[in-house]
C-alpha cells in the first residue's frame, strides 16, 4: 500500500500524482499530523478515518470536484469528524539539498529551551536550529516524516535579503529534500523561498490536534 511518505518522496523527485481528478486516502503516519494535500488535479487526504466516508463527503461538496478537497465545506466536515483544528492553507515548496558549507555564518543552538526550538517541537520531531546575525533557521521532521524548514528574521534587519539568504543556507544543512510551508498571502516569504530555489509543488491544510 502506498504511504504518505511514499507520495512525498515521489513529489520531491518531481514525480507528482497523476492528474486524474481523483483523491487518494492514506492513513496518518502519527497521531499528531492529519490533513489534505492538493496537487495538480489530484489530492491526498491523510487521516485515520473511513476512506469511504472521505469519498462520500467529497462527492457531496457543492463545488467543482477538482476543488472539493480544499473547499471550506469539506475541510469543516473533516475537522468536525476528527475533532481537530486548522490554521491556514499553505503552499508546499521543496528544495533540493546543496553541497558545501552554508554561504552564511551559522552557529547551532544547543539551548533546548530556546523559544523557537520549544515552539517547533510542538509541530515537528528531531528539531535542530541555527542562529545567524539577525535570524534563526529551524529544521525538523513534520508531515510524513519529511524534513521541514522555517526561519525567523529580526524586525530591525528585515527587507535586506536575509530571509532569502537563510532559506538558501538551509539547503546546505541537509542531504535530503527540504520542505517549506508558506501561506500564499505571505508574499515576502514566498518570494524569498522561490528566489532561493525552492519549487512550488502543491498546497496543504494540516489538521492539528486539539490540546
Amino acid at each position: 500500500m502506498e504511504t504518505l511518505r511514499d507520495i512525498l518522496d515521489a513529489v520531491a523527485r518531481d514525480d507528482l500524482p497523476p492528474p486524474d481528478g481523483r483523491t487518494t486516502v492514506v492513513p496518518q503516519m502519527n497521531e499528531r499530523d492529519a490533513g489534505v494535500l492538493a496537487f495538480t488535479a489530484h489530492a491526498v487526504v491523510f487521516v485515520d478515518e473511513d476512506p469511504q466516508w472521505v469519498q462520500d463527503t467529497l462527492a457531496a461538496v457543492p463545488c467543482d470536484a477538482l476543488a472539493a478537497p480544499m473547499n471550506p465545506w469539506f475541510l469543516m466536515a473533516l475537522l468536525e469528524r476528527t475533532g481537530r483544528r486548522a490554521e491556514t492553507i499553505d503552499a508546499m515548496l521543496v528544495g533540493s539539498p546543496l553541497p558545501g558549507e552554508p554561504p552564511v555564518p551559522l552557529r547551532e543552538i544547543t539551548d533546548g529551551d530556546h523559544p523557537r526550538i520549544v515552539y517547533a517541537r510542538g509541530r515537528r520531531d528531531d528539531v535542530r536550529a541555527w542562529t545567524a546575525e539577525g535570524g534563526v533557521i529551524v529544521l525538523g521532521r513534520g508531515v510524513g516524516g519529511r524534513l521541514e524548514v522555517s526561519v525567523e528574521i529580526d524586525e530591525d534587519v528585515r527587507h535586506r535579503g536575509l530571509g532569502r539568504a537563510l532559506v538558501a543556507a538551509a539547503r546546505h544543512l541537509t542531504t535530503e529534500p527540504l520542505w517549506a510551508q508558506v501561506a500564499p498571502g505571505n508574499a515576502r516569504s514566498m518570494r524569498a523561498f522561490l528566489a532561493a530555489g525552492y519549487r512550488p509543488v502543491g498546497a496543504e491544510a494540516v489538521l492539528l490536534s486539539v490540546p
